[in-house]
């Protein structure tokens, strides 16, 4: 455990030290403030509470902000130190490489946790200090989609590693998670739409619309967050949320096995392959 623990602290060091950490938190705490005063302005239209509105408009800036940032703080982060030749420096120590493994996905981790939980967290103080009553179940929604943005950072932080194991130069390792955030966060959802609207509902039940979003870990993360009852008719998933009959542990635990998958698998190829 100790040689996990320094190279996490090495990494969360070079985060700070590439201005990694700051960059981070100041996107997110700046785009979450933005949305939170425009879009809590037609709360009084609608009747919802001002955090739901909050929560729909920062779990669709999640979506597409934290997969990116998690790829692009990970998709380097093994074939990157091979290339500068650091790798075969730190595995001269008596360390194991699922250790270095780990290691670099606790230091990530706990820069893309800190950056979302304080960026997030601006806004939601910033909307509390307004005066704006906001109910008990509103913060329970608000803080499960704190955990589970950290959660859906986590995934792709382990997809990350695994294309950063597969291949041997940082521009392809580059390409391809670009590849990847495109795919989860826009092709696979116009595509799905396509199938389902061809289909008509002929031979797409329930069932098979739930394997077929939980196949995707940008789309768990949706139901979890924009289809349960406080934020599903803000955000319009009420209706796939109810078709799909998907509950949060499920969606969670697709989540924490769409981390586990990959993360095994960039440990299983990492140990195998030539420096």
């Amino acid at each position: 455990m100790k040689n996990i623990l320094i190279v996490a602290r090495k990494e969360i060091q070079e985060g700070l030290r590439n201005r990694w950490v700051l960059a981070t938190t100041l996107l997110l705490a700046a785009l979450a403030l933005t949305l939170t005063f425009l879009g809590s302005a037609p709360t009084g239209n609608v009747g919802a509470d001002a955090l739901d509105v909050v929560i729909v408009s920062l779990s669709s800036l999640t979506i597409f902000l934290v997969p990116l940032i998690a790829l692009l703080i990970s998709h380097d982060a093994i074939v990157g130190e091979m290339e500068r030749g650091t790798m075969l420096l730190l595995l001269s120590y008596p360390i194991g490489r699922w250790q270095v493994i780990m290691g670099k996905f606790i230091g990530h981790l706990a820069i893309l946790s800190f950056a979302t939980l304080l960026g997030y967290g601006a806004a939601a103080a910033a909307l509390a200090a307004t005066g704006v009553p906001i109910n008990a179940a509103s913060w329970t929604a608000f803080v499960s989609m704190i955990l589970s943005s950290i959660l859906l950072g986590a995934v792709f932080i382990a997809i990350g590693y695994l294309v950063s194991a597969l291949v041997t130069e940082r521009g392809t390792a580059g390409g391809i998670a670009i590849g990847v955030w495109l795919l989860c966060v826009l092709i696979y959802d116009m595509a799905l739409l396509g199938v389902l609207v061809v289909d008509q509902g002929r031979t797409i039940g329930g069932g098979l619309l739930s394997a077929l979003l939980l196949a995707n870990p940008t789309d768990a993360y949706r139901l979890l967050n924009l289809g349960s009852e406080s934020v599903g008719t803000l955000s319009g998933m009420g209706g796939v949320a109810d078709n799909a009959a998907l509950g949060p542990a499920a969606l969670i635990a697709a989540l924490i096995a769409w981390t586990l998958a990959p993360l095994t698998a960039a440990a299983v190829v990492f140990s195998r392959r030539e420096l």
